[in-house]
């Protein structure tokens, strides 16, 4: 169903950047809170709350996971000299950590809509 959203390596236009958007933050929500079960559940972590009320423990994984999908693209475009996509990727990581990690998969995402090196 989200198979086309997420591949990393194809060029798209805004409407499927925002499909590309959505299923990758629903793939986060569920990869970190499905994390923070069973980190909780072996004793390594207290109390991590739910993803949307942003704790610190959701943020780090959501920030990780931004650099992770950002760094993706950038290989699979070739694009690991491209100056500009990388500070795209760095504000991504940027905002992740310091706003919102829905904030901070909104650059990522429009880096897929930039053309190839």
């Amino acid at each position: 169903m989200f198979g086309k959203y997420l591949e990393v390596g194809e060029k798209r236009d805004v409407v499927s950047a925002t499909f590309f958007y959505v299923a990758n933050l629903t793939v986060l929500v569920g990869v970190s809170t499905v994390l923070a079960y069973f980190m909780g559940m072996t004793g390594i972590t207290k109390d991590t709350g739910t993803f949307f009320t942003g704790s610190h423990f959701h943020t780090v994984v959501g920030s990780a996971f931004t650099l992770w999908l950002g760094g993706t693209i950038l290989h699979k475009r070739d694009a690991t000299s491209d100056i500009f996509s990388i500070l795209v990727v760095a504000a991504g990581v940027y905002l992740a950590w310091t706003s919102n990690v829905m904030v901070g998969l909104i650059p990522i995402a429009l880096l897929t809509t930039m053309g190839k090196k």
